[in-house]
């Protein structure tokens, strides 16, 4: 029995499904499933069971149909968005609203990298709707007196951020490992965007447990260690003292356990 694809299944006849909407669907199924993100107007056409005239009626060209697959993309992005209800507290929103844009490029790898491509010379109103729902909640932030800057320049810099890592994430998974790397990117320009008291959620060390200074130590630690090994360990002594470090440095406050520890983090 063969397995069925999407672009298989999106291609068959659906009532009340028009052939532009039928080749729409396969070409957004055909770049999910790409290994590079890429395809052709001739695999669309042939999944989708229509010819190439037809493709170009409705599209124009392959640009034509990857900017309709973009704008497609926009859409599913933003269906939660544009029914969801501003929450009494704009910076929970806008954390919130952080996140689940990293989960739509995790869930979407292909899909996000083409709807944030530079091959798209026009952006689509969607990604223009997307800015202003960011900005809309960063001006009910200004008007607690929250936030340091103009919402429209905050708002700039958060979506940057925000497009930035998540397009890291997907582009190229095998360095970018780290699951928290989003949200410690997310509170670090928070804390740059919004005031003092506002800048997100803070979590402080338990009795005994390393304190904010502990990370910092520990990779300035390490990286004297590396530059000017020291002679009183052995070369697998430093390497295991240098993961120790490693480990330290790299652990979010709010990840620790009993007494620091990493939760779930190994004994030696």
């Amino acid at each position: 029995m063969s397995t069925r694809t999407a672009a298989t299944a999106a291609s068959d006849s659906v009532p009340g499904v028009s052939t532009k909407a039928r080749i729409l669907e396969v070409a957004a199924a055909l770049v999910a499933e790409s290994p590079d993100g890429d395809v052709s107007t001739r695999a669309v056409c042939e999944a989708a069971g229509v010819g190439a005239p037809a493709l170009y009626r409705h599209f124009g060209d392959k640009e034509g149909l990857l900017s309709a697959v973009v704008d497609h993309g926009w859409d599913q992005y933003l269906a939660t968005k544009r029914d969801r209800r501003p929450g009494t507290d704009p910076l929970q929103d806008l954390r919130d609203g952080w996140d689940t844009h990293t989960e739509f490029a995790l869930r979407n790898p292909n899909l996000y990298r083409l709807m944030n491509s530079p091959v798209m010379r026009t952006p689509p109103a969607a990604a223009l709707e997307s800015h202003e729902i960011l900005t809309s909640d960063l001006r009910r932030a200004a008007e607690q007196g929250r936030l340091r800057l103009a919402p429209e320049l905050a708002a700039q810099m958060i979506m940057s951020a925000n497009v930035g890592v998540a397009l890291m994430l997907v582009s190229r998974p095998a360095s970018f490992t780290d699951a928290s790397l989003s949200r410690r990117v997310r509170d670090a320009v928070h804390a740059v965007v919004f005031t003092p008291d506002a800048a997100g959620p803070r979590t402080p060390a338990a009795d005994g447990a390393e304190g904010p200074q502990v990370p910092a130590t520990a990779a300035r630690l390490g990286a004297l260690l590396r530059q000017s090994p020291s002679p009183a360990f052995t070369p697998a002594e430093t390497g295991l003292l240098g993961e120790w470090l490693d480990r330290l440095s790299n652990t979010p406050p709010d990840d620790t356990g009993p007494a620091g520890r990493p939760a779930g983090g190994r004994r030696s």
